[in-house]
């Protein structure tokens, strides 16, 4: 994967606008380093630039340079102190691990605020009316961080933090987070559990990692009803999902009518994937993408921001994330 680097590196001179659709991509994300053999890895986008390098869909759509995070956004949905003691933690040679699963190489600090930072650009971007919709090809991902912790590869929460920015700077009330990855988004969960101003959605297999995301985890105070957990047991795939989210989403995200639209976009539900057990398929996340796609025509302007999250195996993950952005291009 060398020399697939080094040609993201000199892709990153040429910068063309195209169509509706946007991509948040930067060479830093690649410098975010959790050690040989961890899943996570750098590789991942490296296989997904490829992939829509070689297929012709990366020149079917605006590429959007991200910025750092301002501190401000992080601190809506991070504590001040979280976020002062990963700028403490952060390396300068070496990895310095943060829970079981999550450690910061030298470069984990800069890619967490360019991820968070690349969801506020597409929002922006978005917002503005350049683009109606954006995958955020970002890492680390965010969904398990949570207000004061990093845990499960996560460090900042780019959907969560971009919420709030949609919120706060742009003065939209409702916010509609979808949440497909294969494991529980419990960062997210908890960062509007008792907010009725934002929806969250998750499909997810049960049990499995964090252990969250129960049929019952509803909200809390003010937020009852507006957490929709579906609980989905190993092995099911393409037509399960397509029923769970006409069942349960489109009828929630009718009567909710979002105004925005946030994906956690993690494809690790795939049938190949290793760390995982479910039966999504390429054509499973086309149509997920397209039902999706429909509430934000009918509620939101067509506004969509799509943000990484997990997807480890190398061929599935670029094959479904070209799936979902080829599904936007349609739309």
């Amino acid at each position: 994967m060398s020399e697939i680097r080094t040609a993201l590196h000199v892709s990153r001179i040429t910068v063309i606008d195209m169509g509706n659709t946007g991509l948040v991509y930067h060479p830093a994300y690649l410098e975010h380093d959790m050690g040989p053999g961890h899943p996570e890895s750098p590789n991942r986008l490296c296989a997904i630039m490829q992939q829509l390098e070689q297929s012709g869909t990366m020149a079917r759509v605006t590429k959007i340079e991200p910025r750092k995070a301002e501190d401000e956004w992080i601190t809506q949905v991070h504590t001040p102190g979280y976020a002062s003691a990963l700028n403490r933690a952060a390396p300068t040679t070496g990895r310095v691990s943060l829970d079981p699963d999550t450690s910061m190489s030298p470069g984990s600090l800069n890619a967490a605020y360019l991820a968070a930072g690349g969801a506020l650009a597409a929002v922006d971007a978005i917002m503005a009316q350049q683009v109606e919709h954006v995958f955020c090809a970002v890492r680390p991902p965010g969904h398990h961080a949570e207000a004061g912790r990093a845990m499960g590869f996560c460090l900042f929460n780019n959907v969560a933090i971009a919420a709030r920015y949609v919120q706060k700077k742009y003065g939209l009330t409702r916010v509609l987070i979808v949440d497909w990855d294969v494991h529980h988004g419990n960062g997210t969960q908890h960062s509007f559990e008792d907010d009725p101003s934002v929806l969250f959605f998750s499909t997810h297999q049960y049990p499995h990692y964090p252990g969250t995301g129960r049929g019952t985890e509803r909200g809390q105070g003010a937020g009852v009803g507006f957490t929709v957990n579906v609980p989905m047991e190993a092995g099911e795939g393409d037509e399960a999902y397509h029923e769970i989210f006409l069942k349960s989403l489109v009828p929630a995200a009718d009567m909710f009518k979002p105004e925005f639209v946030i994906i956690s976009a993690g494809f690790d539900a795939h049938n190949d994937d290793p760390l995982a057990s479910m039966g999504l398929t390429e054509a499973g996340y086309t149509d997920l993408t397209n039902i999706v796609a429909g509430i934000a025509k009918r509620h939101a302007q067509g506004r969509i921001l799509s943000s990484l999250e997990g997807g480890y195996n190398l061929t599935a993950l670029a094959a479904s994330v070209e799936a979902h952005i080829k599904a936007l291009l349609a739309v």
